[in-house]
């Protein structure tokens, strides 16, 4: 090229440049050399800002003859390597930017930081660029991690990945047996798939690739497993207060202390009563759970919870009073009291010289049972939650802290039914740091055998999964790269602002995934 002349200025760069003649081009039909000019027409074509300023270049190339007669081209336009392209106002530096601009931020986000770098593009501009980029070709998986998002409301997708290099391949709205069976068969070779423990993927992976190893997530198993333990210490929500450390002398006086709080007289008292009862009595009619939620217009998990409750007591629960700002300052305020200081104004006033940074108000209602002759409403420490509960059965014991370890004791011999849960999750998770599936026949007739409902059913689903808990055990193939693949789906979704139709974000999950992969392996270079 010959640069003719530069013109620079406040709000642009302008380079005035030309092919220089005599050099041969290579013909865009049959790519024969030829150095016969017809004519010349001039190019506008834009570049990447230099010190902040849009660079335009004014282009003149030739129009040669193609000197070839069988060639259909009569005539070509010469391109130069690396500056123009084909139908194409952008510089190949210039184009890529827009690319992977866009392949990042998306339509909005990418027009935005091209605005930034004072490149005007629009969000429909952007998201065309990125439509047009090829997706890079796709190789069967040896390994191959399926595993469903939610894409919208109550519809999901399936997404999968290649559990070797981590790579998503694909992604469908949708999660049937049929489709991912079809793509199996599409591309033959698969010879491990992780999933979790869902019947359509067992299904779809056994239609398409009979001969691929099924492996049921280690990580979904163990979740499985919590849940159950959580429905349990639902149902046994009476059983929880006695982990708290005993008032006086032995623990049943604050276990009785909840159940008596649970049956006074109140307004939330009656709605549990009256909900307990419509549910109870719509379930025992052999009728389900969704169609209990709809006529009652409560949602289904509510339904779930009040079905499985044997009393209306078990699902309400009456935490004490929370911590709150005035505490470390009730003895100072009982002090006062003593000494004949009952003006609350003036009780605040002395808190604040000492750091309270609390309302009057609070102070008021604090020294309000002082005044009645009762002691200062203190806080206790509420029962544990059942999610609480079952975090503390499923935590390795040797990482327990010791509130746990003085609290979990107690509420495993009050409860055996809680204890039966603890025993069983200790030996499936010894199972799991083994990488031993032996006693899995043993373990899984213990649970069924556990008399448990939420087990029972675990123990079913499992038996009939065998096989693949056995390699979910004793191989070290998990979802972990499926999961890590899903949080990424959801940070497009919310980049894009949940607009995203499948077709682009399949084209974006599936670009940035190479694109951060080609950026990681170029090697850094540390400035001296």
């Amino acid at each position: 090229m010959l640069v003719v002349s530069v013109e620079v200025s406040d709000a642009v760069v302008a380079v005035h440049a030309r092919s220089r003649p005599g050099v041969p081009a290579g013909c865009t039909g049959c790519g024969q050399l030829s150095t016969w000019c017809h004519s010349r027409y001039a190019r506008r074509l834009s570049d990447v800002t230099l010190a902040g300023r849009p660079l335009l270049i004014d282009l003149s190339v030739r129009r040669l003859y193609c000197e070839s007669t069988t060639c259909p081209k009569v005539t070509f336009a010469e391109q130069v390597p690396g500056l123009s392209v084909r139908y194409q106002r952008r510089t190949p530096r210039l184009q890529g930017l827009v690319e992977d601009v866009g392949v990042m931020l998306a339509g909005r986000g990418g027009s935005r930081m091209l605005r930034i770098l004072n490149i005007r593009l629009s969000r429909v501009a952007v998201l065309s660029q990125l439509m047009r980029v090829p997706l890079p070709p796709l190789v069967t998986p040896r390994v191959l991690g399926v595993d469903d998002f939610a894409l919208y409301g109550n519809t999901y997708g399936t997404l999968l990945v290649d559990a070797t290099t981590r790579l998503p391949l694909t992604l469908w709205e949708g999660r049937d047996a049929e489709r991912l069976g079809r793509w199996l068969r599409e591309h033959p070779g698969v010879e491990v798939a992780c999933r979790d423990g869902s019947l359509t993927y067992r299904q779809g992976i056994t239609a398409g690739a009979p001969d691929a190893v099924q492996v049921s997530d280690r990580f979904h198993l163990w979740q499985g497993l919590s849940r159950r333990v959580q429905d349990i210490a639902s149902t046994h929500r009476g059983c929880l207060p006695s982990a708290l450390p005993p008032i006086s002398d032995t623990a049943p006086a604050r276990v009785g202390e909840f159940v008596e709080n649970t049956t006074e007289d109140t307004p939330a008292n009656r709605h549990a009563q009256r909900l307990f009862e419509a549910v109870q009595a719509l379930t025992h009619s052999d009728r389900s759970h969704s169609s209990v939620a709809r006529e009652l217009g409560l949602n289904r998990r509510t339904v779930s919870k009040y079905a499985r409750a044997r009393t209306w007591q078990e699902v309400v629960r009456r935490p004490p009073r929370k911590f709150s700002t005035l505490d470390p300052y009730l003895d100072y305020l009982q002090q006062r009291w003593d000494e004949g200081q009952h003006s609350a104004k003036i009780l605040h006033e002395e808190l604040q010289i000492k750091g309270y940074l609390g309302h009057y108000q609070r102070v008021k209602m604090a020294v309000a049972p002082l005044r009645r002759g009762l002691p200062i409403d203190e806080p206790r420490e509420r029962p544990p939650s059942p999610r609480e509960a079952a975090r503390w059965i499923t935590t390795n014991p040797h990482r327990r802290g010791p509130h746990i370890n003085d609290r979990l004791p107690r509420l495993l011999d009050h409860c055996p039914e809680l204890k039966t849960a603890h025993n069983l999750v200790r030996r499936f998770a010894a199972m799991l740091d083994n990488r031993d599936a032996t006693s899995l026949p043993e373990w899984l007739d213990d649970l069924a055998n556990s008399g448990l409902a939420p087990l029972t059913g675990l123990a079913r689903a499992l038996h009939e999964d065998r096989a693949a808990v056995t390699q979910g055990i004793t191989t070290p193939y998990n979802s972990g790269v499926n999961e890590g693949r899903i949080t990424d789906v959801k940070l497009q979704k919310r980049i894009m602002a949940g607009r995203a139709g499948v077709r682009l974000l399949r084209h974006r999950l599936v670009l940035i995934a190479h694109l951060r992969r080609r950026y990681a392996d170029r090697p850094t270079i540390s400035p001296r």
